[in-house]
């Protein structure tokens, strides 16, 4: 695989709930991160001592942030919207030459920013809120 330009991996979101995903705009960094709990089943009875892990089990889950300028009144305004509302809209994150995750995340946090000499700026996070699916591109 060859390198990548950061600025390939997008966040797209469904703009009004019939799969109608457009980027939100002014990003300029992007993350998004999987977790996994485990289920510890470690007994006196485990081999060496060794802790022992229940295969299939506990909460997975993703996280997504983001943080840039901004560029378009449609999506910050759905966004903010989002929020505010409480609504957990699909989104996509497009990973280049990896592939498309896809599903319900909700809006945890969203901040504004600026200074009187530059540009305004927000950050974005999203947690998870139901099952992802992948599709590789």
């Amino acid at each position: 695989m060859a390198v990548q330009n950061g600025r390939d991996l997008l966040i797209k979101m469904d703009m009004n709930g019939d799969g109608s995903f457009e980027t939100v705009a002014g990003l300029r960094a992007t993350r998004i991160a999987f977790n996994a709990e485990t289920v510890d089943v470690t007994s006196m009875d485990s081999e060496g001592g060794w802790r022992e892990l229940l295969g299939g089990a506990g909460v997975r889950s993703a996280s997504i942030s983001g943080s840039g300028v901004f560029r378009d009144e449609a999506t910050d305004g759905r966004a903010r919207q989002a929020f505010f509302d409480a609504e957990m809209p699909q989104f996509q994150v497009v990973v280049p030459d990896f592939g498309r995750i896809e599903g319900r995340f909700q809006i945890t946090s969203l901040e504004y920013a600026g200074s009187h000499d530059g540009e305004a700026t927000y950050e974005m996070a999203l947690a998870s809120a139901g099952a992802l699916s992948f599709v590789a591109i």
